[in-house]
């Protein structure tokens, strides 16, 4: 995932005492780490709607020039590619959330857009041509865990152990 990706670690310490047993009893934890992968691409889709970061913080508000001229009046969603290419790979004992869109990393961290192979950047605003020696654009994570996403990967691991350990 080039576009951007994120290292979380589970600080719960029940919730790893339960990853680890869940290790000892299955041989392939990953239908575990599939199943919180869907759970996370669902609740960073969510976050596409709300329009609000992991910890519940509304984005930073749009240029209004430019948000009076957009297709679509939600932050980040202009054509869905960004939202819609939100996945998840699931491993033995991880599973990796995020998106190979190359302009994801400027959207979720923020950053400034210098000119590459000229003076200034051009663009256009509300019919206006525009020239900037620099655009600087303000963090909107999408990606993270939020403190429903530690109580779905909870139930999750909590819901294999109990399937895992089940007497047959």
């Amino acid at each position: 995932m080039s576009g951007v990706s994120i290292t979380m670690q589970v600080r719960d310490a029940e919730v790893r005492r339960g990853l680890r047993k869940l290790e000892r009893l299955m041989t392939d934890t990953t239908p575990v780490m599939a199943a919180i992968g869907t759970g996370l691409v669902g609740s960073t889709h969510m976050r596409f709607v709300t329009q609000t970061d992991p910890e519940g913080q509304a984005w930073a508000a749009l240029n209004p020039g430019y948000a009076a001229e957009k297709r679509n009046s939600r932050i980040l969603t202009e054509s869905g590619r960004l939202r819609d290419s939100i996945n998840s790979r699931p491993g033995n004992d991880e599973v990796l959330v995020g998106t190979n869109v190359i302009y994801a990393a400027i959207h979720q961290f923020g950053g400034t857009i210098l000119p590459k192979a000229a003076t200034h950047l051009w663009f256009r605003i509300g019919g206006a041509l525009i020239k900037a020696s620099k655009v600087t654009l303000p963090a909107r994570p999408f990606l993270g865990i939020s403190s429903d996403d530690e109580a779905m990967i909870a139930e999750t691991v909590f819901g294999f152990l109990e399937r895992v350990s089940a007497p047959r």
